[in-house]
């Protein structure tokens, strides 16, 4: 095999083939994790109670039965459904944990052990597993018996105090950011510990939670607070301290432009007509700029007001000025940038229909990570998973007829 071909094998198959991630995380920041493990190759079983599943199932919005929260967050994996609290169904989650290289899981604190998953027990056994877990606010303190969704911790770690347009009118980001970094953050973590793996053949326990990563996003606003005892407050769309820097008025639609450095300030004065600007007092350095940011946007809006927005990120653009329009998301996916990047993938589902789904955000040797595997319906994989378990068809008839798995089939789902 020659290095292209090598290359490329290792790109389709991805740098995570052949670990097998047991998923027992539900709604968004421990599945997001597994898809970003699933995009890089290893197999995720996704492990869900027989009564409905991941709960993120039966939340809007909706396309005819299939919720589209739950298939953003759950390509590429394998589902088996469970019914966690009989006594076979915790020797089957006890089989393929020790079957596993990383189980994921983000219950409160000791619920695992309660389903027959103690973590030192399983060390015992499986020596190498990684157990990586999530939670709303860590695993000490008063809080950590609690349950914690997103916007509760963008509200709680100071987010949500520096998001709006003042101090009277904070919202929360668009989207959960929060769950979804804290699980680029347990991605990460997983990641690290395989690697460590490698060297020292023992597993490691991995842990976050939606506090901790939401404080970890404060970057300079938090750092703003520990070094000088500034309380940060909302800025709109303005940056919080570069200058000029958010949205402005145009003849037309509101632009984004961000101005980094002092060439920039300088070109910028310059392609809008009045490079006198540059050298006025009161903004000649990026400090000068940030503390009389409102007389300097009103005095740049005087010019950019004259000519459309679409003529001024152009002009900008060429000359190496960061600038961008702001798209809803029919604007998005027709914008000839975002369709270079080649982000959208189609899949079909376990019952025929189509979905346009993204795909993960990375490449591997200049090839964007697939998408695997449609989102699976709730039990599509469950008896491949007991065939893999080595448990023969009859074993298999008596887990389904009895109903401690569910097991739906391509039938099933189109007569539904």
């Amino acid at each position: 095999m020659d290095a292209t071909t090598q290359k490329s094998t290792t790109a389709a198959a991805g740098p995570l083939a052949g670990i097998t991630v047991l998923d027992l995380s539900r709604a968004l920041a421990g599945p997001y994790a597994t898809a970003l493990l699933a995009d890089m190759g290893a197999t995720v079983i996704k492990v869900e109670s027989i009564k409905g599943g991941d709960s993120s199932r039966s939340w809007p919005p909706f396309e005819d039965e299939h919720s589209l929260y739950f298939d953003s967050v759950n390509r590429g994996k394998n589902s088996i459904a469970v019914d966690f609290y009989t006594p076979e169904g915790k020797e089957l989650l006890r089989k393929l944990a020790l079957d596993a290289d990383v189980l994921i899981e983000n219950f409160r604190p000791e619920v695992l052990a309660t389903m027959g998953l103690d973590p030192e027990e399983l060390r015992a056994a499986n020596p190498g597993l990684i157990i990586a877990s999530i939670t709303g606010f860590g695993t000490t303190g008063p809080l950590a018996l609690t349950a914690g969704l997103d916007q509760v911790a963008q509200g709680m770690s100071g987010l949500m105090s520096v998001t709006g347009q003042d101090t009277e009118h904070m919202v929360r980001f668009g989207v959960p950011i929060v769950d979804m970094c804290t699980g680029m953050f347990a991605a990460y973590g997983i990641a690290a510990a395989l690697n460590g793996r490698a060297r020292t053949g023992s597993g490691l326990d991995i842990s976050t939670s939606l506090l901790e990563s939401a404080l970890a996003l404060s970057a300079f606003q938090g750092q703003r607070y520990l070094s000088n005892g500034e309380t940060p407050a909302p800025q709109g769309n303005d940056h919080p301290v570069l200058a000029p820097y958010g949205v402005f008025k145009t003849a037309d639609i509101p632009v984004i432009i961000a101005v980094g450095n002092d060439k920039q300030w300088h070109q910028l004065c310059g392609l809008v007509g009045d490079p006198a600007l540059a050298h006025d007092p009161d903004y000649l350095t990026g400090r000068d700029r940030s503390t009389n940011r409102k007389d300097l946007t009103r005095r740049l809006e005087e010019h950019l007001t004259d000519r459309p927005g679409l003529d001024w990120l152009a002009a900008f653009r060429a000359a190496k000025i960061p600038c961008g329009p702001i798209y809803n998301y029919a604007e998005v996916f027709a914008d000839p940038q975002v369709q270079a990047v080649d982000m959208l993938r189609t899949v079909n589902r376990h019952d025929g229909t189509e979905l346009p789904l993204l795909r993960g955000p990375l490449s591997v040797n200049g090839d964007p990570t697939p998408v695997r595997k449609a989102p699976p319906a709730l039990g599509e994989d469950t008896r491949k998973i007991l065939e893999d378990l080595a448990l023969t068809p009859g074993q298999i008839e008596k887990l389904i007829t009895s109903g401690i798995v569910h097991e739906t089939r391509a039938a099933d789902r189109v007569q539904a």
